[in-house]
C-alpha cells in the first residue's frame, strides 16, 4: 500500500482533541472569575471525574484533571490582576507617576467625528507611586496617548522604559490588562524615557527599521503591508485598507500568523535541501528560522501562538501526515492556554487554531484531488486557502455578522504574491544590515508583490455581492457550522470532478456581481433609510425611480456602498454633507461608486480643513457642482422639498478646532415628502438647537433624525417642539462614546416618540403606505 493510499485509509487521530479542547474551556472559565464560571469548571471536572471511575477510562480522567487544571490557572491570573493595591488604584482611577516598559509598537488610530487621533501601546507597569505610596510591580498595562505625544512615543523603540504620569481606568472584562494609563497633560508633567530597550531589542528594532526604510519609497499602502505581511506590524495600515481586507477575508495576512513562518520556514528548508543539507541539519535549519522569526516579531502571545501554530501544521503537512496532525494541534493549544490562559479569550487564537485544523484535515487531501487535473502549484494555491476560508466561515461570520462570497476567490488571488512578499521583505529586513542597495532591491520586490494583494482586496471589496449578511443568532450560526461541515464533506467530491469544479466557480463569481438581498428589505414604501454605517450618519431618501437623495455618507466606503446597492440607488441628483466630520464624509466613495452624483451641498464651515479639501478634490475630480445653500433656501428634488432651517443665521461661525462649533455649523434641513415631514439635524449641539428654534423655524415633523448619534448634549424644547412620531439615532454597536445616551433615549420616549438606533437594530427605513406611518428595522436587536 502506498503512503498516500495508508494515509487515506487510516483513521483521524482524535485523542487528544477532546483533551485540548477541555484546556480551552478550563481556561476561559477560569478567567472570567466569577464563582459561576469557576464553578461550573471544578464541577464539570468533578462530573467527568466520577465518569472516568465508572467507565475506568484513562482519557476521560485526563480530560477531568485538564480542565480542573486551566480553570484553576485562569482563575489564579485573573485574581492575580483584580486584587492588591494596584487593581485598587485602577478601580478608583486613581492618578498616577507609573513606569513602564513597552512591549509593541504604538497602534495609532485615527480621528473619527469628534474624537482626535490617538494612539495605544502594550506595556508592562513596573512601578506605581500615588497618593503618597509607591509600589514595585510586574503587569500588563494598555497606555493611551493623544494629541503631540502620539509622535513621540513613535519614535522611541519597543522596550524602552518610560515614566509616566496619567491617570488608570480599568481594561474591558475579561481583558489580561490591570487596566489602561492615559497620559495626562503638561499639568501632570510630561512622560519621559528613564532608560533605552536591552541590546537585543535595539537590534531587532535596527533590523525591522531596516525593513521599514527598504520599502520608504514606495506607494502608501504597500509601504504599510510590507511590515505587515512580515513582522505583524500593523500601525501604518489605513483603515480603508483594514475595511478591505476585513471584506475579503484577507485579515490575516495583515498579523502574524503560522502562515508566515510556514512560508518563511517552507523556503528556508528547500534552499538547504538545494544545498545538499539532510536529516538533523534540516532540523537545525528550521529552529534557526523559528529562533529568527520569534526575535524579529517579538516574544510576545500572539507571536508565540503564530510560531506553534506554524510548527504544527509544517510538521502535519510534511512529517506526521494530517491524520495524526490534529494530535500536536491539541497539544499545542493545551500548552499555550497554560501558559497564557487569556489566550482562550483570544479571537486571533480561535481563528489560528480552526485555520490549522482545516489545512490539516482537508488541504492535503484536496491538493491531492487537484492535482488529478491541476499542476501542483495551482492545487496548493486553491486548496490551502479554501481550507482556511471554510474552516473559520462561522467564527468569522460570529464576529462580523457577514459571510464572505469572495474571501475564496481573493485568497486564491493574493497566495501567490504571499510567499514573494513575505520572503523578500524577510530578505530585505536582514540585508538592511549588510547594504542599503540590496535591502532597497527586495523591498522593492516586496512591495509590488504586496501591490498586487492590495488591488485584490480593493477589487473585491467593491464587488456588490462581495460578502452577504448572516445573523449572529446560536440558530444561524449552528445552521452554518453544519453547513461549513457539509461543505467540507462535499468539497472532496467536487474538486476531483473538473466540470463540477468549474461550474461551482461560474456560480460564485455570478453571486460576486449580484447585491445581496434580505426578504423584506428594503420595503415596499420606503421613504427614508439610516443606513447602518456604524459611528455615523448615512441617510437616503427615496425618490422613486433608482434616485434618492443622500444625506452623510457616513466613515465606512464599503458599508455605504452596500446600503445604496441593496436599495437599488443608481442616481443621486443632490448629495448632502452636513458638516465636515470623518464621520459623515469618508465614505463618500461608496456614493460616487457606479452612481451618477449631480450636485452636493456642504457646511458653510470648512473644517476641518483636511476633510474639506478631500470632499473638494472628490467632487472636482467628478466635475460636481458644490454650493452651500443659505439658511432660508427652497429646493426640490423630485417628489422631495427642501428647506434649509440651520445652522442659525444668527449664530456666528469662528473656523477653530473646537468640535462643538464644527457640530454646529450642521446643515439642518426639513424634508417634506408624500405628506411626511422629516427633520435631519447633523450633529447640532444644543447652542445651535436653541438658535434654530429662537430663529422661530418650523420644526414640526414625523420622523426626527437624533442629533449628534444621540449624544447625552440636546435641548428638551428643541426636541418638544418637533412633535415627532418616530426618532432615530444613527450610532455604531458598541462605540467608544455610549452614543445613543440613555438620558437621550428617555427623553424621546417620554415626548411619545418611538426610538430606532441603527447600532442594535440595522438600517432603519421610514415607511409610508396609504398615509400611514410605520418602520422597518433590517435587524433586531
Amino acid at each position: 500500500m502506498t503512503d498516500d493510499a495508508e494515509s487515506r485509509s487510516a483513521p483521524y487521530d482524535l485523542r487528544l482533541v477532546p483533551v485540548g479542547t477541555a484546556a480551552w474551556a478550563g481556561s476561559w472559565l477560569g478567567t472570567w472569575a466569577t464563582a459561576m464560571s469557576i464553578g461550573v469548571g471544578v464541577a464539570g471536572a468533578l462530573a467527568i471525574g466520577v465518569a472516568a471511575l465508572l467507565r475506568r477510562s484513562a482519557l476521560l480522567a485526563a480530560i477531568a484533571l485538564v480542565l480542573l487544571a486551566t480553570s484553576g490557572a485562569g482563575a489564579l491570573h485573573a485574581h492575580r490582576l483584580a486584587t492588591g493595591a494596584i487593581a485598587g488604584l485602577v478601580r478608583t482611577e486613581a492618578v498616577v507617576v507609573a513606569e513602564v516598559v513597552t512591549t509593541a509598537d504604538p497602534r495609532v488610530h485615527p480621528a473619527a467625528g469628534v474624537r482626535p487621533p490617538f494612539a495605544t501601546i502594550p506595556a508592562t507597569l513596573t512601578a506605581v507611586s500615588g497618593r503618597g505610596l509607591a509600589w514595585r510591580t510586574h503587569l500588563p498595562i494598555l497606555v493611551s496617548v493623544n494629541g503631540r505625544d502620539v509622535d513621540a512615543w513613535r519614535r522611541e523603540p519597543v522596550g524602552s522604559r518610560w515614566r509616566v504620569p496619567g491617570r488608570l481606568q480599568p481594561a474591558d472584562r475579561g481583558s489580561d490588562l490591570i487596566g489602561i494609563l492615559r497620559v495626562r497633560g503638561p499639568a501632570g508633567g510630561t512622560a519621559a524615557v528613564m532608560a533605552p530597550p536591552s541590546i537585543g531589542l535595539v537590534w531587532v528594532e535596527r533590523v525591522r527599521a531596516g525593513l521599514r526604510e527598504a520599502v520608504r519609497r514606495r506607494a502608501e499602502e504597500p509601504r504599510a503591508l510590507v511590515p505587515a505581511l512580515v513582522l505583524g506590524d500593523t500601525s501604518s495600515i489605513t483603515p480603508a485598507l483594514e475595511a478591505d481586507f476585513q471584506t475579503t477575508g484577507l485579515t490575516h495576512l495583515t498579523a502574524v500568523s503560522g502562515a508566515n513562518l510556514t512560508v518563511l520556514l517552507g523556503f528556508m528548508l528547500i534552499m538547504a535541501r538545494w544545498t545538499g543539507l539532510r536529516g538533523w541539519w534540516l532540523r537545525i535549519v528550521g529552529l534557526v528560522g523559528v529562533l529568527a522569526f520569534v526575535a524579529l516579531c517579538r516574544s510576545e502571545p500572539s507571536v508565540l501562538r503564530a510560531a506553534a501554530m506554524g510548527l504544527v501544521v509544517l510538521a502535519a503537512l510534511g512529517l506526521g501526515g494530517r491524520r495524526s496532525g490534529l494530535r500536536p494541534l491539541a497539544l499545542a493549544v493545551m500548552l499555550l492556554v497554560l501558559l497564557d490562559p487569556y489566550l482562550s479569550r483570544s479571537l486571533g487564537f480561535a481563528l489560528s487554531v480552526l485555520a490549522s485544523a482545516g489545512i490539516i484535515v482537508w488541504a492535503r487531501p484536496w491538493t491531492q484531488t487537484l492535482n488529478r487535473w491541476l499542476p501542483l502549484v495551482i492545487a496548493e494555491l486553491v486548496a490551502v486557502p479554501l481550507a482556511a476560508q471554510l474552516s473559520t466561515l462561522p467564527l468569522i461570520a460570529a464576529i462580523s455578522g457577514r459571510v464572505s462570497v469572495v474571501g475564496l476567490l481573493a485568497n486564491a488571488a493574493a497566495s501567490p504574491l504571499v510567499a514573494p512578499a513575505t520572503v523578500l521583505g524577510f530578505a530585505a529586513a536582514g540585508m538592511s544590515l549588510l547594504s542599503t542597495v540590496l535591502a532597497r532591491v527586495a523591498g522593492f520586490g516586496a512591495a509590488w508583490s504586496a501591490q498586487v494583494i492590495i488591488w485584490v482586496a480593493h477589487l473585491g471589496a467593491a464587488l456588490p455581492g462581495a460578502s452577504w449578511q448572516w445573523p449572529a443568532s446560536p440558530v444561524a450560526l449552528g445552521l452554518l457550522v453544519a453547513l461549513t461541515v457539509l461543505g467540507g464533506m462535499l468539497t472532496g467530491y467536487a474538486l476531483a470532478r473538473p466540470t463540477v469544479a468549474l461550474v461551482l466557480v461560474a456560480v460564485m463569481i455570478g453571486c460576486l456581481g449580484v447585491v445581496p438581498t434580505q426578504p423584506g428589505w428594503p420595503p415596499r414604501g420606503w421613504v427614508l433609510v439610516a443606513c447602518d454605517v456604524g459611528q455615523g450618519d448615512g441617510l437616503v431618501l427615496g425618490l422613486g425611480g433608482r434616485q434618492a437623495v443622500v444625506v452623510d455618507s457616513g466613515p465606512d466606503p464599503n458599508k455605504m456602498l452596500r446600503c445604496l446597492d441593496q436599495l437599488k440607488v443608481s442616481a443621486v441628483p443632490l448629495l448632502i454633507l452636513t458638516h465636515f466630520h470623518a464621520d459623515h464624509v469618508d465614505g463618500l466613495p461608496g456614493v460616487f461608486a457606479h452612481r451618477r452624483v449631480a450636485e452636493i451641498w456642504v457646511s458653510p464651515l470648512a473644517s476641518p480643513e483636511y476633510e474639506a479639501a478631500a470632499v473638494g478634490r472628490l467632487a472636482a475630480d467628478r466635475r460636481i457642482p458644490v454650493r452651500t445653500p443659505a439658511v432660508g433656501s427652497q429646493g426640490s428634488v423630485g417628489a422631495a422639498s427642501l428647506v434649509v432651517i440651520g445652522p442659525s443665521a444668527g449664530r456666528p461661525l469662528a473656523d477653530d478646532s473646537e468640535s462643538a462649533t464644527q457640530n454646529d455649523a450642521s446643515l439642518v434641513i426639513m424634508v417634506s415628502i408624500r405628506g411626511l415631514r422629516l427633520l435631519l439635524t447633523g450633529d447640532v449641539e444644543p447652542p445651535g438647537q436653541e438658535a434654530i428654534l429662537a430663529a422661530g423655524a418650523d420644526l414640526h415633523a414625523d420622523v426626527l433624525k437624533v442629533p449628534h448619534h444621540g449624544s447625552a448634549r440636546q435641548d428638551p424644547a428643541f426636541f418638544a417642539a418637533t412633535h415627532a412620531r418616530i426618532a432615530i439615532a444613527s450610532a455604531g454597536q458598541h462605540n467608544d462614546y455610549g452614543h445613543p445616551a440613555p438620558r437621550t433615549v428617555a427623553l424621546a420616549r417620554a415626548l411619545g416618540m418611538t426610538v430606532l438606533r441603527t447600532d442594535t437594530e440595522g438600517s432603519v427605513a421610514v415607511v409610508e403606505r396609504s398615509g400611514e406611518l410605520s418602520a422597518v428595522t433590517q435587524r433586531t436587536g
